[in-house]
């Protein structure tokens, strides 16, 4: 048998003897989860199905996940976001989008600054809303990542309803890794509850107007309590040994300051006006530990992303993108 002839004929019995790999639709957990939707929301099963034929899980996806910049310490999580060109870029932003940024303060008493660094940090401003199929990458963390399936299988079943709510081809819209959307990186059940529609044309557009992805973030922030003119964090100076009693994972600000002093922690600045409960965050820094006092306002910003690391450096990015930002046109 010639060389060539062997190869084709070893590979046409490999093709015979491999397993059949199931479409995604086949598999038992996801016609459970078909069935279970198709009863609470009155989908069509055979519109489902036709659906979920054409899923593809992602690896990539479940690679990604378990890399998150979130792991790094905060000396190197810092240099990703605090940038001069992401700092220029979102000073160029509020310009050109000044009057939308105004509107929502008006409406949800959000700062304009929060609002920008959030679509800096999130997608440099609208630059990376992500390349995934959003079905995909929701479809892969649902049924191949155990740990936060329930997670992932909820944001899965809301987007089914966004873009049945929506009018919107649930092949078509694209996103991030882990399934979330548009400029504000929204993931689904976000979309449903918080997604604005500023100007008021009928449409909740968070992909391609930013005047939406503005006012949906602070919507967003709003209705998770922000305070209007309240204080975000500042730093702090430390002595002794008892303060490290006050270290915790839990980002709620909870001590007061008569209690921080008697810990042998003070603010190194202006305590801020109304401030009545702090907690006291320590952060890897480039020279060693920072200490920081955080204040209900970063609590809220953790609701968007749970990572104190992610909250201070939007407040962080925010508060250069303010100082650098062009100065109001004149009336």
């Amino acid at each position: 048998m010639k060389p060539v002839t062997a190869l084709i004929s070893f590979a046409l019995a490999q093709a015979v003897c491999a397993p059949v790999v199931a479409d995604i639709a086949d598999r038992p957990d996801v016609r459970a989860f078909m069935q279970e939707v198709s009863a609470r929301h009155r989908f069509a099963p055979a519109e489902l199905e036709n659906l979920f034929r054409q899923v593809d899980l992602q690896d990539k996806v479940l690679e990604s996940i378990s890399k998150p910049a979130e792991a790094k310490p905060w000396r190197e999580y810092r240099k990703i976001f605090l940038t001069e060109k992401r700092i220029q870029a979102g000073a160029n932003f509020w310009s050109a989008n000044r009057a939308a940024l105004e509107q929502a303060q008006d409406r949800y008493g959000v700062a304009p600054e929060m609002v920008v660094a959030i679509l800096g940090v999130e997608t440099t401003y609208g630059k990376r809303t992500g390349n995934y199929r959003v079905i995909d990458a929701l479809s892969t963390l649902a049924f191949d990542y155990p740990r936060r399936a329930d997670f992932f299988r909820k944001e899965l079943e809301a987007f089914l309803l966004l873009c049945r709510e929506e009018g919107v081809d649930p092949l078509l819209l694209k996103g991030s890794y882990a399934g979330a959307m548009g400029l504000p990186q929204f993931m689904p059940s976000s979309y449903r509850n918080y997604a604005a529609d500023l100007e008021r044309d009928g449409k909740r557009d968070i992909w391609g107007n930013p005047a939406d992805a503005i006012a949906s973030v602070a919507r967003y922030f709003a209705e998770n309590g922000w305070q209007s003119g309240g204080s975000v964090a500042l730093p702090a100076k430390v002595a002794g040994n008892a303060f490290s009693r006050l270290l915790g994972q839990d980002v709620a600000s909870s001590h007061t300051l008569p209690e921080l002093l008697r810990f042998g922690v003070r603010p190194a600045g202006a305590v801020p006006p109304g401030a009545a409960r702090y907690k006291l965050l320590s952060l890897e820094g480039e020279s060693g530990l920072e200490y920081w006092l955080t204040l209900h306002n970063f609590e809220v910003i953790t609701r968007y992303n749970h990572s104190p690391l992610y909250a201070m450096a939007a407040f962080q990015l925010g508060r250069e993108v303010a100082a650098r930002r062009e100065p109001r046109a004149a009336p």
